[in-house]
């Protein structure tokens, strides 16, 4: 398939700059037989005693900071990934791309370009770079929030069960915005297991694919860890004809990349699983996720979990209903075809 054929036309007002006061207030459109809309709190209604709730628990760092280059120039940052020996991969924005040995001066401390890896830098600290991220950092919102972060943005930003010992992520996994303290404790009384993974969000999660045959894409790595626990629940969960739900792609691509890998066991480490048309999932049953960017790896994932057909029917709907698209915006609840 062409990259191409994922295009659609995003109207940018459909693009959610905020999120809504109560998060379980968002818009969702389930998608099992046929489209239905609803409110996210209606997701309950789709839930069955012994099905499983997986959730990605990974906290984010406030990864975008700000210097200047010894020029004076002013320099953006936006942390991609934490590297050995007190370096980080990162993306730079400045009226010049920096050059090797350049120096960078941040608020507390200076530090070094010391190599360029296509559209990303390695720089060089003189301390633990997530100390400087911690101390200096911004909310890292998406490129297509066009705003400066604001104090909400700490809060909402950041799901209600992060477990901050994971501060490893630079995007939000952002299916999880939707859930409120209240609606998983309702959950829970209807008898879903709700058990969790963790895979480290990185920025390129935002990138496009750029390449006209998509099986050429290069997909961005990510860390992750599923447990044995985990993989033993779904299989239980599967076995007694219950259903897996998986919060967000990267929940979905975290228990894919176990159960491609190793079926008996968990998986920790980077993976590079390109899920899209063709793919045969095989540990997710529902996918709750929100509404994707055009040409992008994310939205064929989706795509191969419904089915082209059915994602460009539902894509389509979408802005005719003028749902709210992207990290702040409305949910889905789908299906995977196969069921």
């Amino acid at each position: 398939m062409k990259t191409s054929d994922f295009d659609y036309e995003l109207p940018k007002d459909l693009i959610a700059n905020y999120p809504l006061e109560k998060r379980s207030s968002s818009r969702l459109l389930v998608y099992t037989d046929s489209i239905e809309h609803k409110f996210f709190h209606d997701v309950l209604s789709y839930f069955e005693d012994g099905d499983l709730l997986v959730i990605n628990k990974t906290s984010v760092i406030p990864a975008r900071i700000f210097g200047q280059k010894e020029s004076g120039g002013s320099v953006e940052i936006m942390l991609e990934r934490i590297m050995e020996d007190n370096q980080a991969l990162v993306q730079i924005r400045a009226g010049r791309a920096p050059k090797k040995r350049d120096k960078i001066i941040l608020k507390i401390c200076e530090v070094e370009c010391v190599d360029r890896q296509n559209n990303f830098f390695v720089l060089q600290f003189d301390r633990p770079p997530l100390k400087v991220f911690t101390a200096i950092g911004h909310v890292p919102l998406p490129p297509y929030i066009k705003r400066p972060d604001e104090d909400l943005d700490k809060e909402r930003y950041s799901t209600v069960y992060e477990d901050k010992k994971l501060q490893n992520s630079v995007a939000a996994p952002t299916a999880g915005l939707h859930f409120d303290l209240e609606l998983l404790k309702t959950i829970k009384e209807i008898g879903v297991n709700i058990t969790s993974v963790n895979l480290s969000v990185g920025a390129g999660t935002f990138q496009p694919v750029k390449v006209e045959n998509i099986e050429e894409h290069d997909i961005h790595k990510e860390y992750i860890q599923v447990s044995d626990d985990v993989v033993n629940m779904v299989k239980a969960t599967r076995k007694a004809g219950k259903k897996v739900f998986a919060v967000g792609t990267t929940a979905t691509r975290a228990l894919e990349t176990a159960f491609t890998n190793n079926t008996s066991k968990g998986f920790s480490g980077y993976t590079k699983l390109f899920i899209y048309p063709g793919y045969k999932f095989k540990a997710v049953d529902m996918l709750i996720t929100n509404f994707h960017l055009p040409q992008s790896s994310l939205l064929m994932l989706v795509s191969a979990f419904i089915g082209y057909e059915n994602m460009k029917n539902i894509y389509k709907t979408a802005v005719n209903k003028k749902y709210r698209f992207l990290s702040y915006g409305d949910a889905m609840l789908l299906k995977n075809n196969e069921i």
